[in-house]
């Protein structure tokens, strides 16, 4: 089976800031996984270099085979990939549903606004509220679901439970699950190690813009100690 996502010997810098260094992994059609770390590990970074947001990127990354080291970030997106950064974009003038429906649709299949609705039943409720007057959790829910409109079936999601009450994060966490159940492919970026352990199907810790562990879902428990030492947690 072709990889959704596979990157290998990847390099990624800022200007003259050299920030990731040999980053290989491979993400399966369907898989969940976890980019965990401490703040500035390169995680946020790899994600960013995938849809060629850094200042320059050398390796290889395929996105279901296909080579996109060379692209621009529209083509990027073009080949089924959605992107949720960390600050969510929402534009605070327009309404929920406007916010919704702005971005254009990049691949046949994506998600109908009722079937939306339906996944995030607080944004059908303040469909017709400013972002400015969104909670954090339900921009963080708006931010998700334009990605589904749009057909991306890649998602990659920077600390979409950071800083939110933990009835959304509960929120969030049976969206990853009903998300997984459709065939979507994730890749999270995540500190809250308690919401991503139960979700993932393998975990890849990264220090210093390396990935240093690659951990299975199964084998977590016994990976604990280790992870409780890379991470501080």
């Amino acid at each position: 089976m072709t990889p959704a996502l596979e990157l290998r010997h990847v390099e990624a810098w800022y200007g003259e800031s050299h920030i990731l260094h040999d980053v290989s992994l491979t993400v399966m059609p369907g898989e969940v996984v976890t980019l965990l770390g401490r703040n500035g590990a390169g995680r946020t970074t790899t994600l960013r270099a995938i849809m060629g947001l850094v200042g320059a990127r050398r390796g290889s990354i395929k996105v279901n085979g296909a080579e996109t080291i060379a692209l621009p970030t529209h083509r990027i997106a073009h080949l089924s990939v959605g992107y949720c950064p960390e600050e969510r974009g929402i534009f605070a003038s327009l309404s929920a549903e406007e916010n919704l429906m702005l971005p254009p649709k990049l691949q046949p299949g994506g998600m109908t606004v009722d079937e939306i609705y339906a996944m995030f039943p607080n944004l059908a409720e303040r469909r017709h509220s400013q972002g400015t007057r969104l909670s954090g959790g339900e921009q963080q829910m708006l931010a998700v679901a334009r990605i589904l409109r749009t057909g991306a079936r890649l998602l990659l999601l920077d600390e979409i439970s950071e800083g939110l009450a933990p009835v959304i994060v509960q929120a969030l966490a049976r969206m990853i699950v009903a998300l997984k159940a459709r065939g979507y492919t994730i890749v999270m970026v995540e500190q809250n190690f308690r919401f991503a352990a139960p979700l993932a199907d393998r975990f890849y810790v990264m220090e210093h813009g390396r990935i240093v562990k690659t951990i299975a879902a199964d084998a977590l428990r016994a990976g604990m100690p280790e992870l409780t030492e890379l991470l501080g947690i």
